[in-house]
């Protein structure tokens, strides 16, 4: 079935590459390259184990990625107004307003842009806010300033409606009318928003995650004129460092990706560990949006 998108070619420039896309686009018709743990840049805050990138968000946003992945939790000394950025009981070294901040700066000077979030309450941390992490991110929103950044709808938008602005997922206890990330772990799952794959971990090794990710694609191509919004993650964290899972995996989705490229199919939201080692497939995913 063809994508609903813009004929042509897209822009050249991976930092504009949305702005070639039409105000009509729903994103559920999109293919949005991201990055799993985002903020986990440095092997320093809890070894290589938890060592998922090595471009921090405003070179992700810069380099085309439009989904991000955040889990946050208490900052210390800032109990009741600040988040910092974990994996698990790991601190990252950077807080919520500095992501904020970098994702506002990109936004204010690509505004045909929009960036997806998905905000998890990591659990297992120090400075746990526990039931007040909504209330925490009020504070971001009314005291700080960054409502009319974020678009809070409880249903997925069109382009024209996210330029500018981040579009929340919610993983964390709240009652918003706001779009709201599927419950479980490590399986296939579903709500009335999304269609998740996110297995990452109990496979025989790291290369069979593969065909977890190409299952999915299979499953959103089937599936073009859905309600649901696909997430398609390629991250493993079974049987060796993030770093070397991604490259037993990346080379089989990349060849997934290019000889289905000509399908003219939309695969919703896939983010990617290390996309700098994989760039051709952060590419793909981009031009995935006219071909």
């Amino acid at each position: 079935m063809a994508r609903a998108a813009a004929a042509g070619t897209g822009s050249a420039v991976p930092a504009d590459w949305m702005g070639a896309l039409p105000d009509g686009l729903s994103l559920l018709r999109m293919t949005i390259p991201g990055t799993h743990d985002s903020c986990c840049t440095d092997p320093a805050d809890g070894t290589e184990w938890s060592h998922t990138q090595n471009w921090g968000i405003s070179e992700q946003l810069q380099r085309g990625v439009r989904f991000l992945d955040l889990r946050a939790n208490g900052l210390e000394g800032h109990p009741d107004d600040a988040f910092g950025m974990y994996h698990s009981g790991w601190y990252q070294g950077i807080t919520f307003d500095d992501v904020l901040t970098q994702c506002g700066d990109f936004l204010g000077q690509h505004q045909g842009e929009t960036v997806v979030v998905r905000l998890k309450k990591e659990n297992g941390t120090n400075n746990d806010v526990g039931t007040r992490f909504k209330d925490i991110l009020d504070v971001y929103l009314d005291d700080k300033g960054w409502r009319s950044t974020f678009l809070l709808t409880d249903r997925v938008p069109s382009l024209g409606e996210a330029r500018g602005r981040i579009v929340l997922i919610a993983q964390f206890d709240n009652d918003w009318p706001v779009l709201q990330w599927p419950g479980g772990d490590n399986d296939f799952l579903s709500n009335q928003w999304f269609s998740l794959q996110d297995v990452y971990q109990g496979l025989s090794s790291p290369s069979d995650k593969t065909g977890k990710v190409t299952q999915q694609f299979d499953n959103a191509a089937a599936d073009q004129d859905s309600a649901l919004m696909y997430i398609n993650f390629t991250s493993y964290a079974g049987g060796g460092w993030p770093k070397a899972n991604a490259d037993a995996i990346m080379p089989g989705v990349q060849s997934y990706l290019a000889a289905h490229l000509s399908d003219r199919t939309h695969l919703g939201i896939v983010p990617m560990d290390f996309p700098d080692f994989h760039s051709e497939t952060l590419s793909t995913l981009i031009d995935w949006n006219w071909h």
